[in-house]
């Protein structure tokens, strides 16, 4: 994987940022985000396109490509990580972790964000409670990752696939299970469920209030929390493989 700046990096993470909202995203809105003049963003994002991170439109906006996309929600994952071992184990304040973690995040090694996950116990959410996006390695679930702690991270290799949470599906959308975080009661949870890797999840109906979701696997009709249904990672359906 070749090396970015933490220039690039920067604008990456907040493209990732803004893409929850909209899928096409507007030069102002990257411009008032990062506090940089209009003319510099899009000399850089034409920058990113020629490096094929960005599909760039000019008057039309930006979005990232599958392989903008994976950098840039791996530059996310190790940021809420490492605001969880912030906060969690430094016992730093809330409004000092984020800048902190912005410092670290570009220098923190592959190897060190999967020891930081395990020792945090693969935690789901950072501390402003936003969804720690699963890591890239190809691992199917965080056993697996355990069982092989001393197999070297080049040889596992990378997942091939850009995963999304099962909330982040639309209704009436399917996807299928290709990995599940969490410990091993969690996973004997889910699997009793009738949820195993490579089952077909179809979202039912999404209840914001209660914050649970309705899903269909195998001819069945399950009530998931949200919290557990952040951890089962489907196959993003619209950008697939990088």
């Amino acid at each position: 994987m070749e090396l970015l700046s933490e220039n690039i990096e920067e604008y990456l993470e907040t493209l990732y940022k803004l893409s929850q909202e909209k899928e096409l995203v507007s030069t102002s809105s990257i411009s008032s985000e990062l506090r940089i003049a209009p003319a510099s963003v899009t000399q850089m994002l034409q920058r990113l396109a020629k490096m094929g991170l960005v599909d760039y439109s000019p008057y039309r906006g930006v979005k990232l490509t599958m392989k903008g996309y994976k950098r840039a929600e791996k530059i996310i994952r190790k940021h809420r990580l490492l605001e969880r071992f912030l906060y969690d184990i430094l016992n730093l304040k809330e409004d000092k972790i984020h800048q902190q973690a912005c410092e670290m995040e570009h220098a923190l090694s592959d190897d060190a964000e999967r020891a930081l996950c395990q020792l945090l116990k693969q935690p789901s959410y950072c501390p402003d409670k936003n969804l720690i996006p699963p890591c890239d390695f190809k691992f199917k679930t965080c056993n697996e990752c355990l069982k092989r702690k001393d197999e070297d991270l080049k040889e596992i290799g990378s997942r091939d696939e850009n995963l999304l949470s099962l909330p982040q599906l639309e209704e009436m959308e399917e996807g299928r299970v290709s990995f599940i975080r969490g410990d091993y009661k969690f996973m004997e949870k889910i699997m009793n469920m009738g949820i195993t890797i490579g089952s077909i999840i179809r979202v039912l109906r999404k209840s914001h209030p209660t914050e649970s979701i309705e899903i269909e696997v195998k001819g069945s009709k399950i009530l998931l929390r949200k919290d557990i249904a952040n951890n089962i990672f489907i196959i993003n359906p619209a950008l697939g493989s990088s």
